[in-house]
């Protein structure tokens, strides 16, 4: 059998010095995170970093994985609704209720991934916005979720029940440990042999299966991987705003993430953070605009599509040459 090296040759892959590079980038979104509150509002902030997470988590499946989801939002707002419940109506700490969210995120994103990978392409894709369907319709119609109200006034609570997150700097420097913890996982899972496998699935599923892999098996890990990973990030999100909607479980949450996706760069390590700063700055910036900010999305969707279809970083790491 083909050795795995050999397998994922026609992907890009991570030399020495991509990966150096990538330890300077990491290092350097570190610092900048560090002084980043001196200069912006904290809370604007850890929304950026949230919706960056569930970008990441996105990307996983779609840009490393090949598979396109239409309904990641139904991980997201589940783990965000069992999280604000955990906390505020079981009086849990908020590490347990995140991870409670993330556990169950990771739970359903098991039985999603069983039923949706039998079928690929639009057929899987249209399978995943039917169950994400279903899941925001039992938010709308359930008690436990306060239906149209949501969960309110969600209690951030004391970490490991000492540190008091009602302190925005505090909760600014759990949730900076959480997304850099988000995204080193990431990158170790894209540069493992497991990611090695999931791209030469993604260039070539025949050829993955010629050489004796279980293509189905790695699918529907990395489905499960994403959903977990997006459900951490619906969870903290709902520690960070306190709250928890239907918003977070509709269906133009997942559209929000394939945009981030997109516009930031598929298949790149870091395209997903740019991407989803690009969105909540204008969410942000142009809410004035009030529904013309989705009018103004759209065209810079079909903009990234005609003049960048491989998204911001993915045309900077063409010129540079370099796997960013």
């Amino acid at each position: 059998m083909m050795s795995l090296a050999s397998l994922a040759t026609s992907t890009r892959g991570g030399g020495r010095s991509d990966r150096r590079l990538h330890g300077w980038i990491m290092a350097g979104l570190a610092v900048l995170l560090v002084i980043a509150p001196l200069f912006f509002y904290p809370i604007f902030i850890l929304k950026f970093l949230c919706f960056a997470l569930f970008a990441l988590a996105f990307n996983l499946l779609l840009g490393f994985g090949g598979l396109l989801s239409f309904g990641h939002a139904a991980f997201f707002g589940a783990a965000g609704y069992v999280c604000a419940h955990s906390a505020k109506i079981w009086g849990l700490t908020p590490e347990v209720a995140i991870l409670l969210g993330t556990v169950t995120a990771t739970l359903l994103g098991g039985v999603f991934g069983w039923i949706a990978i039998r079928r690929q392409g639009i057929y899987f894709a249209m399978i995943t916005l039917a169950l994400a369907q279903m899941v925001y319709f039992v938010a709308l119609q359930s008690p436990f979720t306060g239906a149209e109200d949501g969960i309110q006034a969600v209690p951030r609570g004391w970490l490991f029940g000492v540190i008091d997150l009602r302190s925005d700097i505090t909760l600014y420097c759990m949730v900076v440990v959480i997304f850099m913890c988000g995204l080193l996982f990431f990158y170790r899972v894209v540069h493992s042999p497991f990611g090695q496998v999931l791209k030469s699935i993604r260039e070539n599923e025949a050829r993955a299966i010629s050489l004796g892999y279980d293509t189905d098996r790695y699918k529907l890990l990395v489905f499960v991987i994403s959903a977990g990973l997006a459900g951490l990030a619906g969870a903290t999100k709902v520690i960070v705003l306190q709250l928890a909607s239907l918003t977070d479980v509709h269906w133009s949450m997942s559209g929000e993430v394939v945009l981030m996706t997109l516009v930031g760069g598929m298949g790149t390590i870091f395209g997903p953070i740019a991407g989803a700063l690009i969105m909540v700055l204008m969410q942000s910036y142009l809410a004035h605009l009030g529904a013309w900010i989705v009018v103004i999305q759209g065209v810079i969707f079909i903009l990234v599509v005609m003049l960048f279809r491989e998204g911001v970083v993915g045309v900077v790491s063409r010129m540079l040459r370099r796997d960013l």
